[in-house]
């Protein structure tokens, strides 16, 4: 079986789409694979270092920049024509979107060669990519139910669930010792998200120098694009700091809270490892799907969300003392993640594909 997999930009993009291939190279021995992503973001590292065969194609995001969006008018052009030909000369059984511009150009070549197509759509409310290329897809797989309406699609829609949730449970525990926390500490994960929030890490530098007298250990993880801002920081012994940390959903098991933003990934990870969790979504992404990821999870009490606007230090750490020592808040968080099932989304996107292709 051969596969062309696509997807790019974030963690939350790039993880459900690894967890779709390992689940394609569990089940079929002679798999093919060949991911198609941008040439200067994170999955030109990431997919390599994973032994995945990579092709890269130039493409952007539109913005307000028009001088921008003209250029890239022609840089789709150019990545389409290079799509068709990579696709004519692969000869893939089904190309696989997983989100982000660059799967635009490779699912509508894909489309005009007459191969069949998966896309799957993590957040609540779609991106325009997705929205758009939902036309001529052959079948949608979607992590949260209320995302359906958005679509307008000649395929079939699926409710699938998201890929890290299960994928979450399979990583192997990561001894929080090896990053030189304590061993009998409160350990505190912060997440700012795969690229990091400037507005958030300007928020939190003042709650992490605030918690120098405190019982419990923070990782605070900034994001690439703004780890060398902190440390230049002083901040107290209790607070490591890292850029990022591979196979984070391992670290996270040996976690008691975890601070993060509302990407439809951790969101499925927290929930599947019952880690109980204060949620920030970030106000800056497209439709502000954040917010309505994390509504959805706050209504079935999985999760407390605080909005940057609500965002003090004094609450935060009210917070986070709380929900470290208040027990009953604790299991009543924890009992309502195991009411939720987690589903074994890969096996369903993996069978659900076999179907169509059959």
């Amino acid at each position: 079986m051969k596969l062309i997999v696509s997807a790019g930009g974030s963690f939350g993009h790039i993880n459900p789409a690894l967890a779709i291939i390992r689940k394609f190279q569990e089940q079929e021995s002679n798999l093919e694979v060949l991911y198609i992503g941008t040439h200067n973001r994170m999955e030109k590292d990431m997919i390599p270092k994973e032994h995945i065969p990579y092709e890269s194609i130039e493409v952007y995001g539109f913005t307000k920049d028009m001088k921008r969006n003209f250029k890239n008018i022609f840089c789709l052009a150019k990545a389409k024509k290079k799509c068709r030909q990579i696709i004519k000369e692969f000869h893939p059984d089904v190309v696989i979107g997983v989100g982000g511009y660059v799967t635009y150009p490779v699912l509508k070549a894909a489309h005009q060669e007459h191969i069949k197509t998966f896309l799957h759509e993590q957040n609540s409310i779609p991106g325009k990519s997705n929205k758009v290329l939902a036309k001529f897809t052959d079948l949608i797989g979607v992590s949260f139910k209320h995302s359906i309406p958005y679509f307008k699609t000649k395929g079939q829609i699926i409710y699938t669930g998201h890929p890290c949730g299960a994928a979450a449970l399979k990583e192997p525990c990561i001894d929080k010792t090896s990053l030189g926390f304590s061993k009998d500490k409160k350990f505190v994960i912060i997440v700012a998200g795969s690229l990091g929030s400037g507005s958030l890490n300007l928020k939190m530098k003042e709650f992490l120098r605030g918690i120098q007298n405190e019982s419990y250990e923070v990782l605070y993880i900034t994001g690439a694009n703004h780890y060398e801002e902190f440390v230049k920081e002083t901040l107290p012994k209790n607070v490591i700091v890292k850029p990022y940390v591979e196979h984070l959903a391992g670290l996270m098991k040996q976690a008691d809270l975890v601070i993060s933003r509302a990407g439809a990934a951790s969101l499925y990870e927290l929930i599947a490892l019952q880690i109980p969790s204060i949620i920030i979504p970030s106000p800056n992404v497209a439709n502000n799907h954040q917010y309505y990821n994390a509504i959805e999870m706050q209504e079935n009490g999985v999760i407390f969300m605080m909005t940057e606007a609500e965002f003090t230090t004094s609450r935060l750490k009210e917070e986070v003392q709380d929900l470290l020592t208040n027990q009953i808040r604790r299991e009543k968080m924890k009992k309502k993640m195991r009411d939720i099932p987690v589903m074994d989304s890969s096996s369903l996107i993996y069978q659900s594909i076999k179907d169509m292709i059959s």
